[in-house]
């Protein structure tokens, strides 16, 4: 397994909101993650932390024995986690009442992994030259698609296309999409901000992971690049997993 993890500021932001998080375990389970926090007073980036910091602690130790089952319940119970350790704080600080953050996540072992996610940060998976998207946005454009009242064209130009209808921290309970995933060699996974998805397309996303004179590195690098010379409006943050035979970590 490769593994790569970039976060930028962009060229607008004062503060970086993101935070992220990927590693292999002894145990040889790939654990990664992306939050992308939100609320004034740079509560954000506390709320990101906070997150990254609660998933990170609850994967330690984590079994390869586990079924995909109990991975899942893994996955969710450590998201839960993470939501009531923001919540809290957020309820015992005025300067960070309301903060938040879209968290997605992943555990992935030799030949299968699991996806949980609240928000609009969003996981892909690339397999044989398709780029497939594995996650739901949790925003009100999307329910606005899913409807049929808008166009997916007009949901990317939308002026309220930032709004969540989820996000972890922001109340006592909160709902998280977990799902499965199969992963075999040669596969890649992606988790990323929307600091990335708002600038950069699919196809270009796919173009650049076609690149062969690119390591994982590369790749990475790239991606923030192509964001930050589409406007860098955002925080961008990236996670590459890739399904190699030697294994190897790049900071």
């Amino acid at each position: 397994m490769k593994i790569a993890f970039r976060s930028d500021i962009g060229r607008i932001r004062l503060v970086n909101e993101d935070r992220g998080f990927a590693e292999l375990t002894d145990t040889g389970i790939a654990v990664a993650i992306v939050a992308d926090g939100m609320g004034g007073h740079q509560a954000g980036d506390v709320a990101s932390q906070l997150a990254v910091d609660t998933f990170r602690e609850a994967m330690q130790g984590t079994s390869p024995e586990l079924s995909v089952d109990e991975r899942k319940m893994l996955i969710r119970q450590a998201i839960l986690q993470a939501n009531e350790v923001v919540f809290d704080m957020a309820s015992r600080n005025e300067h960070y009442h309301n903060m938040g953050t879209t968290v997605v996540a992943a555990l992935l072992q030799p030949d299968n992994g699991v996806i949980g996610h609240i928000g609009d940060s969003r996981a892909y998976k690339w397999r044989d030259g398709t780029l497939t998207q594995l996650t739901v946005d949790h925003t009100l454009v999307n329910e606005l698609v899913k409807s049929g009242q808008i166009s997916v064209e007009e949901a990317a130009r939308h002026p309220r296309r930032n709004v969540l209808t989820r996000a972890l921290g922001t109340d006592v309970h909160v709902e998280v999409d977990v799902k499965g995933l199969s992963w075999q060699p040669g596969d890649l996974l992606l988790l990323c901000s929307d600091g990335l998805t708002n600038m950069v397309s699919e196809e270009e996303m796919t173009e650049t992971i076609l690149q062969e004179e690119l390591d994982l590195d590369g790749k990475a690098d790239k991606l923030v690049e192509l964001a930050l010379l589409a406007g860098g409006d955002d925080n961008i943050t990236v996670v590459l997993l890739h399904h190699a035979e030697d294994t190897e970590q790049e900071e």
